[in-house]
Formats: C-alpha cells, structure tokens, sequence
C-alpha cells in the first residue's frame, strides 16, 4: 500500500458555499495538497472566497462566457467536462458528486476511484428541485429528452466507481434503488467545536429577549418547502427570520417575498459570526424540505443548543430526534407545520440544551475526517 497517495479532489462546481462545499473544505483539510478538479468556479462567490487559496483546476466550461448561467441548460456536456481530464497520476480520485454527475472518471487501472455522493442528481430521477424546469412545456420537453440520455451515462459511471460513501441512510437508498450499488453511510461535517459552539455556550436561553423567533436557513429556490414556513408564519403572526440568498433561474424569492407578511424578514447572506448568534437566538429552526438529502442546517441549529421543527422525510429522522431535540410534523401542509409549530409551544421547556448538543456532536467535523481517513485506508488496502 502506497503510506502517501497522490490524491485529486474533484466537484460539481464552485459558485456558492453550501452543505456539499463544506464536505468539499474538509476533504481539502484532510489532502491540503490534493488538487481540486471541477467544472467551473464563480470568482468572487462565497465558495471561492474559501477556496481561493487552493490549487484548482477548472474545465475548458470555464472558459466559455457566461459559462455560471449556461451550466444548467447545457448539462449534456458533463460527460464531456469530466471525460477531458486526466487522473492518470493518481493513486486516489476522491469526487463530491451532486447535480453534474460527477463520478466515473478517467483513472489508471490500479487507483481508486471514491465518490462521496450527496445525492444521485434529482432532475433525473424526479425529485423537486431548485430549478422550475417543468413549468413551460418547451423546456420540460427538452429536459425529459436530455435527461433519459444522462440517466444512462449517469448509471454507466456510476459502475465505474470503486466505492461509494452516502452522506445519508436516505442517500445510500437512492444509490441503491438508481445505481444497484452499496454505499457506506459517512455523514458529512458540521461545525460543531466552532463559532457554533461558542454562541451556543454563550447564549442562556432562558433570557426572554432570546427565542422570540423562528429561524430558517436555506438557498432562496424551490423544492425546500420556503412556502409552508412563510405562509405558517403568516398565519400564526409569530417572526421568522430567513438566511439565504435567490439562487438558480427559478422565482422562488420573488414569490416568497410577495406571500410574505409584516412578522417574515428576509436577511440575506450573513457572516459565520451574525449565522452562530442567530442559530443560537431563534425559539426553533424549521427544516422544511419534502425530501432533503440529509439536512446540514438542522444539525448547526443543534450544535447551538436550538430545537427543531422538521417534516419527517428524507435526512431530517437521521439527525433530529423526536421529543429530545426537536418535534416532526408528517402532514406536508402549511397545516402540519402550523399544528407543529404549536405542538413545540407547548413542548418547548421540555427541550434540554445538554442533550441538544450531544446530539450535535455525533455530526462533528473531527469525526467526518477520522471516518473518511479510516475509509480511504480500507479501500487502499484492499486494492493492493
């Protein structure tokens, strides 16, 4: 076995800093000398004002002009992108693969290919997504066309890959359902022994100027259930504060922000300081989602001590847990989540701030890091 691999990271695309780039950040801190390969990057963007000091190496995509709004339409050429570099120096290819089907490489006989998949893309295989894409009847056609030729490339590389690790119970299904694939179960790293941390010890939330809202952070797109919290929130007159930012070519933000009443406050993107304070300040965070990957926002919400409100789907019942650190409502409807909501009223000095955290600590980055090295060890040792 090779006591140093030559190891390349390789992602989807670097334009913003979501759960799947801080997956990304840890690999890099684990292999800081590991190359990033990927598709394109958005200079400027939150996920390369992280990165920037890396070694990245983009695809001739990112030499074509306005190469960020041209990405969603032209997703046939992926094969292409990821098919035009060469990994043949590499002992390990260790991919984040999400939307751009990333896995499947090209690599020499002998090396290892570890994909590390957040999700199998969910435009191909009918899952709601950020992009509206179905609405008008051109596009929907077009998209159904492309998207029957990339589900066959996508199972064809998806046999390519040595291993795959799942960010999730609910993924390593998916992979198995699309791909016939087992994958090992590594949830990905969340910022507990950080910023979090520290405004969660220093928030007492018996202070009744704290917890007088209800708090929700997420990418301003559709298909992350947006709608039910700000119509709940309208109904109840309770305040609730989202972070986040418009993403993607939908109207998911004008559209919330028009159904939005007088107690909604839309606050944009914020720093890593003002995100720990106001994860620590909410009454409850409010995981939305009809069917999330795994769900990185509820567990930061945890790692501050705050209690969720979560629909029981996809990766929420893998980190909250009923009546300890949260509440689930199972009716998706502005009418489950107001029940819900009020449910937590009732509930709310029952939830334990210790017990919170503990839960919490089981999805620390340390741990993420010890697991994928002890992974990535396995896989080597076996191959040779």
């Amino acid at each position: 076995m090779n006591i140093n691999p030559r190891v390349a990271l390789v992602h989807d695309y670097l334009n913003e800093f979501g759960g799947a780039e801080r997956v990304l950040l840890a690999l890099s801190e684990i292999w800081p000398e590991a190359p990033i390969y990927t598709a394109f990057y958005a200079k400027h963007s939150s996920a390369w004002e992280r990165f920037s000091g890396r070694d990245i190496r983009v695809s001739w995509f990112h030499c074509l002009p306005f190469h960020e709004q041209l990405a969603s339409p032209l997703r046939f050429v992926a094969p292409l992108i990821w098919n035009s570099f060469d990994f043949s120096d590499y002992d390990l290819v260790l991919s984040s693969a999400n939307w751009f089907i990333t896995k499947g490489l090209k690599k020499r006989p002998n090396a290892i290919e570890i994909c590390y998949c957040h999700t199998p893309p969910r435009y191909l295989y009918g899952y709601p997504t950020s992009v509206e894409w179905r609405r008008y009847w051109p596009v929907r056609i077009y998209g159904e066309i492309i998207a029957h030729f990339l589900r066959l490339y996508d199972f064809g590389a998806a046999q390519r890959v040595d291993h795959f690790v799942a960010n999730s119970k609910n993924v390593a299904k998916r992979i198995e359902k699309f791909y016939r694939r087992e994958a090992v179960v590594i949830y990905p790293p969340v910022e507990i022994n950080s910023k979090f941390e520290i405004s969660a010890k220093r928030t007492d939330r018996r202070n009744s100027k704290l917890g007088n809202y209800y708090l929700v952070v997420s990418r301003i797109v559709g298909g992350k259930g947006l709608e039910l919290a700000v119509e709940a929130a309208n109904r109840l007159g309770i305040t609730l504060k989202i972070v986040g930012k418009s993403a993607g070519w939908g109207s998911a933000g004008t559209r919330l922000r028009q159904m939005a009443g007088r107690t909604v406050e839309f606050l944009g993107e914020v720093t890593d300081e003002r995100l720990a304070k106001l994860y620590a300040g909410a009454r409850a965070f409010l995981a939305t989602a009809e069917d999330e990957d795994f769900g990185i926002t509820p567990v930061e919400a945890m790692a501050c001590g705050t209690p969720v409100v979560a629909f029981r789907g996809g990766g929420y019942p893998e980190s909250v847990v009923e009546g300890k650190t949260g509440v689930f409502f199972d009716d998706y409807s502005v009418d489950g989540l107001v029940t819900a909501i009020k449910k937590f009223e009732v509930r709310s000095s029952e939830f334990k701030k210790s017990v919170i955290l503990k839960q919490a600590e089981r999805f620390s980055k340390e741990r993420f890091k010890r697991e994928i090295v002890e992974f990535v060890q396995q896989s080597l040792t076996s191959k040779h």
